[in-house]
């Protein structure tokens, strides 16, 4: 799977979510559990939901569809315990937000 693709959609993503700095603390590719996330919102109000974004391109060798490609970014997140960091900080599992960006082209497909 080639990584330049990869990169453009999590800049790019990164760039969107630039607004949501006062709410939030953004990160990028840092270790938790056991091994690095793509994005996660840490939130600054207490009340607020910690968000975990991992974000694929299809392989379409691997995966026929673009749900597919969810479905792995979904398990990376739990199989690498991303959410570790979170916990730690004292955020609630169940206040724990997931969700896989899969990428084909122009195509995107977001799921949790």
């Amino acid at each position: 799977m080639e990584e330049e693709p990869e990169r453009f959609y999590h800049g790019f993503v990164l760039g969107l979510m630039v607004d949501l700095a006062d709410r939030y603390v953004l990160t990028s590719n840092r270790g938790s559990g056991f091994g690095r996330y793509d994005v996660m919102l840490e939130p600054r109000n207490p009340g607020d939901d910690g968000i975990i974004l991992e974000f694929k391109v299809q392989d379409k060798s691997e995966e026929k569809e673009l749900t597919d490609t969810v479905r792995t970014a979904l398990d990376q997140i739990g199989k690498q315990k991303y959410e570790t960091l979170l916990v730690e900080k004292g955020i609630p599992v169940e206040r724990i937000r997931k969700y896989g960006f899969a990428f084909s082209g122009k195509k995107v497909l977001i799921g949790g």
